[in-house]
């Protein structure tokens, strides 16, 4: 009697768990709320996990964009660029329209290199240890140090280093805007600008900035606005609390006046914008 009420007693736990387990199943959802959106978008990304875009990888991008799809358009993911079926398929997901535009941009290099060195460095060949010590080697404050931490930080080969000018030298054509280079210079000399730049400004130092002891090379710019003054076209703003030229590239026509009037030669012609109009 003792063993029939004991598998009775079995029988109904078991009964009482299974039910249990039954009204979980159909009560509780079996998907997460936009895990099914986050999952389609995450599969029209190219799963690289660059950090390109600025985020952690694939996935925490396509968490984030579904959350607010007008990221799209301005996350920089160099693997989708020239993709036009997936950016399709992309804006359908989204339920936005993919500006291509400002996905496409450019690492650019804000000094023209030259500047003397103060002393012989012959410590870590890294920039981010010799700014350690007072700040650098050069003269200029802002200079390219020239030791290669963003040509090591670039997966694409875009970057190298001219031993003459002892400054990095960025190829435009490789270039993917994946922006990992920008973390990497302790300067701060590189920055991000739309692939679509006619005129590049190859100087960091500003006259607001002035450090004891330390001066602009000869390249750098003199903040004489002069470009500003030959611009014709409106395209170039005067930023009065920097006091540095910028660039509308909408309204620049490639006339080369700013480019001709610097006496400098600080400004140059962005190489990707230039191209086309070689004779």
């Amino acid at each position: 009697m003792q063993l029939v009420a004991a598998i009775l007693l079995v029988a109904l736990i078991g009964l009482l768990c299974g039910l249990a387990i039954y009204i979980v199943y159909i009560r509780v959802p079996h998907k997460v709320p936009g895990l099914g959106k986050i999952d389609e978008i995450n599969k029209l990304l190219p799963g690289m996990n660059c950090g390109a875009c600025g985020y952690a990888g694939c996935f925490a991008f396509a968490q984030e964009v579904s959350r607010n799809p007008q990221l799209a358009s301005q996350a920089t993911c160099p693997m989708l660029l020239g993709n036009d079926e997936v950016i399709k398929q992309l804006e359908i997901a989204l339920g936005v329209s993919i500006d291509t535009e400002s996905m496409n941009k450019k690492a650019m290099l804000h000094c023209k290199g030259s500047s003397e060195n103060l002393f012989d460095y012959s410590g870590v060949q890294s920039c981010k240890a010799a700014s350690l010590l007072a700040g650098g080697f050069k003269r200029c404050p802002y200079a390219c140090l020239g030791l290669g931490d963003c040509m090591r930080a670039c997966k694409y080969d875009a970057i190298s280093i001219d031993g003459d000018k002892g400054i990095a030298v960025i190829d435009y054509v490789k270039c993917t805007g994946c922006a990992l280079c920008v973390r990497e210079c302790p300067q701060n000399l590189i920055n991000m600008v739309s692939g679509r730049s006619k005129v590049s400004y190859r100087c960091n130092y500003s006259e607001i900035r002035v450090i004891p002891g330390r001066e602009r090379c000869n390249n750098g710019c003199t903040h004489c606005r002069k470009c500003f003054v030959a611009c014709k076209y409106d395209a170039i703003i005067w930023n009065k609390e920097k006091a540095v030229p910028e660039f509308d590239s909408a309204k620049c026509t490639l006339c080369g006046e700013c480019v001709a009037v610097c006496p400098t030669r600080t400004l140059e012609y962005f190489q990707p914008a230039i191209s086309p109009y070689a004779v």
